[in-house]
């Protein structure tokens, strides 16, 4: 308790701007900045409200900042303790590219930062980034963890896995499928491996950072969830919960790459190419990175998580 108070009474003392403020991870990272004690600057490109829950402290701090803009950026973190970068881009527009977000932006941020004199520096990133990978997305994350630690020494990285919650893409969608299809088509035979995480973990987890809880870590976080499923075993798993008597199917990724590339040109692109490459790698935490549990947090269990959706569906 005392711990908690002491930490409480640093955080109110303290300024912390969240890029992707309004974003499905940002706006709870914001909302757990705030439990924590911090003050609390969201940036956004389009700061469009969010009614928060009422606190005893004082509500986020609104500022339109495109992490392209250099100028927008520097003014969205003046006189700021610590910068949380949860911006993210998973289909391209025109000049809006996986590189010029994940890569130059991430950058831009976190020299900006630096220059500053933020103190301490948290990008999120994801499991699997990598600089080598032949999906455009994967390496841009990738690209961008490097850009962002030579831009920043000491920068801290956060690679959630696939994170979960009541407006999530990823498990919302699996219960709507399972809902109203009769017969449910699979990622390739199922076999990708997933370790879910509640959304909700993944931003308590980076208060806690900013807090100090893990001061002298220096290799990546990776949080994740408490169990890994195969997406088969984990599409079961969800329909057993629902009830759902729904008939499994593969798919080969080969046809899923080509039902995406038309799915990209729909509104609010239900489904992209890179989000099919990432479904052929497994998705699950490393032994040589410290995690939640690092953090005195216990991930959220799966029926937990669908308890939430399907309270919020």
């Amino acid at each position: 308790m005392t711990e908690d108070l002491t930490q409480r009474a640093i955080g109110q003392r303290r300024l912390i701007t969240v890029f992707g403020g309004t974003g499905f991870l940002g706006r709870r990272i914001v909302r757990h900045l705030l439990d924590h004690g911090f003050r609390v600057r969201t940036a956004s490109r389009h700061p469009e409200p969010v009614r928060w829950p009422a606190r005893p402290n004082a509500p986020p701090e609104r500022t339109k900042a495109d992490i392209h803009d250099e100028s927008a950026v520097a003014a969205a973190l003046f006189d700021a303790y610590g910068a949380v970068n949860a911006v993210s881009l998973y289909v391209e527009r025109g000049r809006v590219t996986f590189d010029a977000v994940h890569v130059e932006g991430a950058a831009r941020v976190a020299r900006l930062a630096h220059q500053s004199g933020v103190e301490r520096l948290i990008h999120v990133s994801g499991i699997g980034s990598d600089p080598a990978s032949s999906a455009s997305y994967i390496a841009a994350r990738g690209r961008g963890e490097i850009a962002v630690q030579q831009a920043f020494p000491g920068a801290i990285l956060i690679r959630p896995a696939v994170m979960c919650g009541p407006d999530d893409a990823f498990l919302t969608t699996v219960v709507r499928l399972l809902r109203y299809l009769p017969v449910y088509p699979m990622f390739g035979l199922g076999e990708t491996k997933l370790q879910p995480v509640d959304v909700e973990d993944v931003a308590e987890g980076i208060a806690r950072v900013l807090s100090g809880a893990g001061a002298a870590v220096v290799a990546p976080y990776e949080f994740t969830g408490p169990r890994v499923y195969t997406y088969k075993e984990l599409v079961t798993r969800v329909a057993d919960q629902i009830k759902a008597r729904t008939r499994l199917i593969p798919l080969p990724f080969a046809l899923w790459r080509i039902l995406a590339l038309v799915a990209e040109f729909l509104p609010g692109s239900p489904l992209t190419r890179n989000q099919v490459a990432l479904m052929q790698r497994d998705n699950i935490a490393s032994t040589d990175c410290p995690g939640l549990s690092s953090l005195n947090i216990a991930p959220a269990e799966i029926e937990t998580l669908l308890s939430a959706i399907l309270g919020g569906s």
